[in-house]
């Protein structure tokens, strides 16, 4: 049975007007690398958390390193005393300290990370 001239089938081969992104679902990570003011939010968060965990850290290393010379001054003249002060009671803290640092920052940057990562 041959076909009617005026039922042919049409083929349109130009672009979409509309691309569906994804499935449907918010991405930041998309905001984040388009540059878009979302995006740039996310990051500037992330930065904030950061700087807050740096003053922290900074804060405390000022209130435990500042007053040690007056503490030498105060002491009696004996360099084993001082440098037991130094090993024994800024050392240690000071180790606790840059570890509590560190396990901040990754922490923030593990909770940036889950919250960019795709769902």
């Amino acid at each position: 049975m041959p076909q009617d001239p005026t039922e042919r089938r049409v083929v349109v081969t130009g672009v979409p007007r509309r691309t569906r992104r994804g499935s449907g679902y918010y991405r930041p990570r998309t905001e984040i690398d388009e540059q878009t003011t979302l995006g740039h939010t996310y990051v500037r968060s992330l930065m904030r958390s950061q700087l807050r965990t740096a003053l922290a850290v900074f804060t405390v290393l000022v209130l435990l390193v500042g007053p040690m010379p007056l503490v030498f001054l105060a002491m009696p003249d004996s360099a084993g005393l001082e440098w037991a002060v130094l090993g024994f009671g800024i050392y240690p803290p000071l180790v606790l300290l840059a570890r509590w640092h560190v396990r901040r920052a990754e922490r923030n940057e593990r909770d940036f990370a889950r919250l960019v990562e795709d769902r």
